[in-house]
């Protein structure tokens, strides 16, 4: 039942991350219907990623200190309703509102199943590898739901999400109390009571302060590939803007296939030999692109950027989970909220560098970034395994 627990909270995982995914394909038709301007388009972009992003570790200190676990069920139906009524919205800031409610209900959904997925899973990184995949796939097939609904019916489209979110979060809602049991059965007796006693969790402040060290430099790695690995590719091998595109979504295959294993490998070889493994390769991988001598090259490279980058993402949400084990929430907002937003907030650092000293030289500084992320997890020491 657990197992079946946890591929729930993974179509939950790519329930609620159709709405974030599917949006960068809608914005081209806000302007076209809309006439929004390029301004207004980046604030959506805020509202939906990096705003939602910020407030994740909130709702996952709140969750900690009380049971909020239907708050998956809240955060779906409000990521669907969310930017299913911004299709349908006339102005901007109505847009705009419904954008902002799409994000919180992401904010509100991962943190709380994160720590679901830590409690109910046996083998805690794959567990949470498969709850990843799911994100991973729902970012995937977002765009084309996007593009066949809009281009059917235009901007009205966006209520096939709604409809998709309503009916996901009425199935979370009938799991919840049973994933809650699951999460928190009953002990009783005096061996329960002493277990409690001794199995207490604690907080372990500084180690996760490196590990956060070790999450920024992996999330500047990931944004800074997203932005700048086929702008390079462009500039270096002369392929189409079209053909570029490829590159991405081929890292993007990789990574869900990266994320599901990385759970596994994790399981077996340990949360912090599983970051080392990973992140050492991450600086050469880089190195090696400004060798290329052909497109072609780059495709193995991208291989191992997804693992680098994909294959230790159970490891460090579990890691994170563990070094604050009593405030897992937070720590999973932490974790994966924060990932995916520093990087994009630090990515324009790296595009001035890119205007000043030309594209190749960012390729470089992300070989520097990727030794930096490398030698920080040499730092991450292994938590206090917590005795049944």
């Amino acid at each position: 039942m657990q197992k079946f627990f946890v591929y729930l909270l993974s179509l939950g995982h790519l329930s609620v991350d159709l709405a974030p995914g599917a949006l960068p394909a809608i914005l081209p038709f806000l302007v076209l219907y809309n006439g929004l301007s390029y301004t207004e388009i980046a604030g959506l972009m805020f509202a939906s990623s990096c705003l939602s992003s910020i407030v994740q570790p909130v709702f996952g200190f709140w969750a900690d200190k009380s049971s909020k676990t239907w708050f998956m069920a809240l955060g779906i139906l409000m990521s669907g309703l969310g930017l299913g009524l911004s299709g349908l919205a006339s102005s901007y800031w109505l847009i705009f509102l419904a954008i902002t409610v799409m994000g919180i209900g992401s904010s509100i959904f991962h943190p709380v199943a994160a720590q679901t997925v830590n409690r109910v899973s046996e083998h805690k990184a794959t567990g949470m590898g498969i709850f990843s995949v799911g994100g991973n796939l729902g970012f995937g097939v977002a765009p084309l739901i996007a593009a066949t609904a809009l281009s059917a019916w235009q901007t009205p489209g966006t209520v096939v999400f709604a409809v998709w979110g309503i009916l996901t979060a009425a199935m979370m809602f009938w799991a919840v109390p049973k994933m809650t049991a699951a999460a928190n059965p009953k002990r009783t007796g005096p061996k329960a009571q002493h277990a409690a006693a001794v199995d207490e969790p604690k907080n372990d402040w500084p180690a996760f302060a490196r590990l956060s060290v070790v999450i920024l430099c992996r999330s500047v790695a990931m944004s800074g590939t997203l932005a700048f690995v086929p702008l390079f590719c462009i500039d270096k091998f002369g392929i189409s803007e079209a053909f570029s595109s490829t590159l991405l979504t081929f890292l993007c295959l990789c990574g869900a296939v990266m994320t599901a294993a990385g759970g596994w490998l994790t399981d077996r070889v340990g949360l912090v030999r599983a970051c080392k493994l990973g992140y050492i390769l991450m600086g050469p991988a880089f190195a090696l692109m400004l060798a290329a001598p052909s497109v072609w090259w780059v495709y193995p490279l991208m291989v191992v950027l997804s693992f680098t980058l994909n294959a230790t993402y159970a490891a460090f949400v579990v890691l994170g989970q563990s070094y604050l084990a009593k405030n897992v929430g937070f720590a999973s907002g932490v974790t994966m909220g924060l990932s995916s937003s520093l990087g994009g907030m630090l990515v324009p650092l790296l595009g001035l560098l890119a205007d000043a000293y030309g594209i190749e030289f960012v390729i470089g500084a992300l070989a520097a970034i990727g030794v930096l992320c490398a030698a920080s997890s040499f730092f991450l020491t292994d938590p206090k395994q917590r005795q049944p």
